[in-house]
């Protein structure tokens, strides 16, 4: 490539010079202006002229598909949950209002009792509620048991006013079995033989395996009714027993009595109770 003065009247320089000032990077032109030199222009040759401009190649970009565009994560307060709602307390199921005084009706339950019977079935509705014992199952075995202790024969806390005792299982009384003493007398009095104790009538060893404090003094008494009623459903309900099943209702008030007699009667009153019907005597057959 070489250099050529430009001459002033020619007039195929002149549009040359206009064609080409656009190819001409301006800052080199200002610079030869400013400096005085004289001004040039590239000579361009055959091939420089004849040499078509290649075509710039762009890439087409990816139209967006509004359907792949990912959403944008928004940041959001937090929304209080509402606190849960409690659960429900276990309600007693209500039955007819019963008499008071054995007296007046066979199907009467003393005050004191009707309170510890059910306050064994809530404080079991919570400790075991597979086991779904109804307070009248429990008030059915202090009926056969004890007439529910003399007709109700305890202070306010529960306390018989005066101990129960059965007999003396010695083999005197036909139908009952030898029992030797297992407590040495603590509960029943008799080093030699045991007796029931209380209104529930608890052997001795079976009061200790499943003694309770239904009232929550701190002690437990089967000479008590709140205590031996809480007893009475805890072996009930032992060995994850359902007593929403009539089957094992029957086998566990078999566990007091083996009898079927026995478990007549007891689901006689507990049926009684919860409707306000006396049983009729053919409900109620003899025990032997």
């Amino acid at each position: 490539m070489g250099r050529h003065r430009k001459a002033s009247n020619s007039t195929v320089r002149r549009n040359s010079v206009i064609a080409l000032t656009g190819l001409v990077p301006a800052g080199l032109v200002t610079a030869a202006t400013s400096a005085g030199a004289t001004e040039y222009i590239p000579f361009l040759t055959s091939s420089t002229t004849n040499q078509a401009a290649e075509p710039v190649v762009e890439t087409p970009q990816p139209i967006a598909d509004p359907a792949d565009a990912q959403p944008v994560a928004q940041t959001e307060a937090p929304v209080a949950q509402p606190a849960p709602a409690p659960a429900p307390q276990p309600e007693i199921a209500p039955t007819p209002e019963l008499p008071t005084n054995l007296a007046a009706s066979p199907i009467a339950i003393p005050t004191v009792n009707v309170s510890a019977y059910k306050n064994a079935e809530r404080i079991l509705t919570a400790t075991q509620p597979g086991c779904g014992i109804s307070w009248t199952v429990i008030a059915g075995i202090g009926r056969v048991e004890s007439t529910h202790a003399n007709n109700g024969k305890a202070d306010d806390l529960g306390q018989l006013l005066e101990p129960i005792l059965g007999p003396r299982l010695d083999g005197s009384l036909a139908g009952n079995n030898v029992i030797a003493d297992t407590d040495g007398g603590a509960l029943d009095g008799d080093p030699n033989f045991d007796r029931a104790v209380g209104p529930m009538q608890f052997l001795p060893e079976t009061w200790n395996h499943y003694h309770a404090d239904g009232n929550g003094d701190g002690v437990s008494d089967p000479q008590n009714l709140y205590d031996a009623a809480l007893a009475t459903g805890d072996y009930l309900c032992d060995d994850g027993l359902n007593l929403r099943d009539l089957g094992q209702t029957t086998k566990a008030i078999l566990r007091y009595n083996n009898s079927m007699a026995y478990v007549a009667n007891v689901l006689a009153w507990s049926t009684g109770y919860a409707t306000g019907i006396v049983p009729t005597s053919d409900e109620l057959p003899r025990i032997h």
